[in-house]
Order: structure tokens, then C-alpha cells, then sequence
């Protein structure tokens, strides 16, 4: 059951505790009639008090390749506000179904270190529907407070096709990518993305399944966009400082099983990383991190 209360302009919806995936997973598929402009929920979900499991954290680290310290990795953060993702998305209001669509860009700020023990709000809302020249562009808004304070916020874009906003779309640019020698290679297993999902619980087939991943025109499984990102931003574990942001733009999905290449370097901002195919000819994933503390 969840209680209804009302934060700033948008009604928050508190639930009482992380809602079970699968069943909002399928309502989430499930066509709906609509007809009109897309619309999508305006409420916030919120979970309070959440208390971090440190074995699913120790598992979330061990795939990712994050070194286990007290201070949790921003992209674990990400995976805690996820089912409020799914939970959104499945509502009666939500014409944009998260099966289909497309994780096309996040961004994410560590405000302060946050330690495993600490007890957190999470919150989730959606906004800024609008068009793309293939469907429309929404933002999945996350933000993870210590009592009233805001320690972490991310925001996951997704792009669904086929639906329509009434409104021209605007031109989007890509980062310019050069070919290069990755400076590191991963060998990445068939089963990756059923490993992710142990510990990430994204219940995507897509990312499982053969057959759901021809379904949308995979050939084969693809591994989880967000594995990536944290597995890329772990290749700078230690090297960081306890603030920090960083954004990715995905461009290509990966196929399981593959191997692909890493290429980092330092920017006057902080670091940036591509991952590429195992010739570092095409870009998987291009991410930034902006780290002002290091050069302070």
C-alpha cells in the first residue's frame, strides 16, 4: 500500500517498501489503449528509511569491478532507485512502456561519499517528454537523500519509439569518437547479463533471453547498459575523489557473448572512457567524469 502526501508542485506517493518487479514489469509491457498525446505519471515515488544490503552490494562490486569500501559506487545508487523506475513506468497514466524503449544517455552526481550503512530516501519522478526525430525522449529523475540531505541525483533517459509528441523535435548532437587501441580488453560471457540481473534485479529478458532479444531485433542477448557504465567508471576506482559527476551516452548495444576494448584518458575536467569493439574502431558506451577536486 503506499500513502499519497505532496512535495513542492508534485504529489508523492510513499510506498512501504521496493516494489516487486515482476509484476510491474509486466504491467509495464502490457499494450494499453491510449489515444491522444503520450502522457506519463506526475507523482514522485518515494521510498524512506531503505537500508542497504551489504552481500548485494559485495556481489554488485565483485561484477562491476569496483574494489568494496564503505563508500557505494554512484551506478549501485542508480540500481537502488531502479525499481521505482519500473514501478512509474507500469502506472495506468504511463503511455511510454519500459520494454521497447531505450536507455539512450544518464548522468549522475555523487554530492558526498555515502556509506553502505546509511539509511536512505529514494525517490523517482518523470519529465521533459518530448520529441525525437525517432519517437520521444523521457527523463527517469532520481534523487537519493540522508534525511533531508540530497547526497545523490541522477537522471536516465529513454527513448520510445514509435510514440509521438506533438511538437518538432530538436537536433541532437554525437560526441565526436577517433578510432583507437583500447588499452584494455574484457572478455564478456554469455551469461553476463543473468549475472547482472542477480544482482541489479532489472527484469528485462532482452538482456536474457535469446528469443526476447530477436523479438526486438537483437540477434543475441545484450548485456545491460548500466553493467557497462559502472564497469567503465570502475577502471578510475581509487583515482577519484568523494564528490564527483559523470554522464554517458550509450550508442550501440552489446551482444553476448563479445569482447570489447576500453579507452580512457584525462581531460582538463577529470577522465574520459570509450568502450569500443575489441579493435577500438566503433563506440559502445562514451562516458565523462568531471572531477573538480583533483587538481584543489
Amino acid at each position: 500500500m503506499a500513502a499519497v502526501a505532496t512535495r513542492a508542485e508534485r504529489d508523492v506517493e510513499v510506498l512501504a517498501g521496493t516494489p516487486n518487479l515482476m509484476p510491474a514489469f509486466a504491467r509495464s509491457v502490457l499494450p494499453r489503449p491510449h489515444s491522444g498525446p503520450p502522457t506519463i505519471p506526475t507523482r514522485e515515488a518515494v521510498i524512506r528509511n531503505y537500508s542497504q544490503d551489504p552481500a548485494r552490494l559485495a556481489a554488485y562490486n565483485r561484477l562491476t569491478g569496483f574494489t568494496l569500501r564503505d563508500a557505494v559506487p554512484p551506478t549501485w545508487l542508480h540500481v537502488l532507485t531502479f525499481p521505482l523506475h519500473i514501478h512509474l513506468l507500469s502506472d495506468k497514466e504511463s503511455s511510454i512502456k519500459l520494454l521497447g524503449a531505450v536507455h539512450v544517455s544518464n548522468s549522475m552526481t555523487l554530492h558526498r561519499p555515502v556509506s553502505v550503512s546509511e539509511r536512505l530516501n529514494l525517490g523517482v519522478h518523470l519529465d521533459a517528454l518530448r520529441p525525437h526525430r525517432k519517437g520521444a525522449l523521457v527523463d527517469l529523475i532520481g534523487t537519493i537523500r540522508v534525511a533531508d540531505e540530497v547526497v545523490w541525483e541522477g537522471i536516465s533517459t529513454y527513448l520510445a519509439q514509435g510514440v509521438t509528441v506533438p511538437v518538432e523535435a530538436q537536433p541532437t548532437d554525437r560526441e565526436p569518437f577517433e578510432p583507437a587501441t583500447p588499452q584494455a580488453l574484457w572478455s564478456l560471457p554469455l551469461d553476463l547479463g543473468r549475472q547482472y540481473r542477480a544482482v541489479s534485479g532489472d527484469p528485462n529478458p532482452i538482456h536474457t533471453s535469446r528469443l526476447a532479444a530477436r523479438a526486438f531485433g537483437f540477434p543475441r542477448p545484450i548485456i545491460h547498459g548500466m553493467w557497462t557504465y559502472a564497469r567503465a567508471l570502475a577502471s578510475f576506482d581509487g583515482r577519484l575523489p568523494g564528490a564527483y559527476a559523470t554522464r554517458v551516452a550509450f550508442t550501440k548495444p552489446i551482444l553476448l557473448p563479445t569482447t570489447v576494448g576500453l579507452i580512457t584518458h584525462r581531460t582538463d575536467a577529470g577522465y574520459r572512457a570509450v568502450v569500443t569493439d575489441r579493435r577500438g574502431s566503433a563506440p559502445h558506451l562514451a562516458m565523462s567524469v568531471d572531477t573538480p577536486q583533483l587538481d584543489q
